[in-house]
């Protein structure tokens, strides 16, 4: 971001798609997708709760954008507080190491239910990382339901 820039005219250029199975060594270690340790490139990112009880990985910028929008928040609203401690008490910063693999704290693996087999998945400007069986779930629960696609005119998609 320039010092021009403020965090909502941010520009990311990042973007990351598609979904890849990954195993979960017994070091609590995964191996990001080539294509998503290139996006992100030597920036570093920032790995914590999601919503849905699954993890996401936001690169360094785009973390930052978010903080200054929870930093702005009023610490008088029990619904900032709780965003606040959500977000910042499960992040932990990562970076890939030479075999392009990220280590999991074991209070997001157990927050998320993580045990073996995990899910990368691309969401446009961050990732999502999810116990392969939850993915499953979740999967069929968005794919299987018409109503929830037709609801995209709601949305203005």
């Amino acid at each position: 971001m320039t010092d021009s820039q403020t965090p909502n005219e941010q520009k990311y250029e990042h973007m990351f798609l598609g979904e890849y199975e990954r195993g979960l060594d017994k070091k609590g270690r995964i191996t990001l997708p080539a294509v998503y340790r290139e996006a992100l490139g030597d920036q570093g990112a920032y790995v914590t709760r999601g919503l849905d009880r699954c993890l996401v990985i936001f690169p360094q910028d785009h973390f930052e954008t978010w903080r200054q929008k929870i930093r702005a928040l009023p610490m008088t609203d029990s619904r900032s507080r709780k965003l606040r401690r959500h977000i910042f008490s499960g992040a932990a910063e990562i970076r890939p190491d030479g075999q392009g693999r990220i280590s999991l704290p074991v209070y997001l693996r157990q927050y998320a239910d993580i045990r073996n087999r995990v899910i990368v998945a691309g969401n446009d400007n961050y990732i999502e990382i999810w116990d392969a069986d939850r993915w499953a779930e979740a999967r069929d629960e968005f794919e299987g339901s018409g109503d929830d696609i037709a609801a995209w005119d709601e949305l203005g998609i």
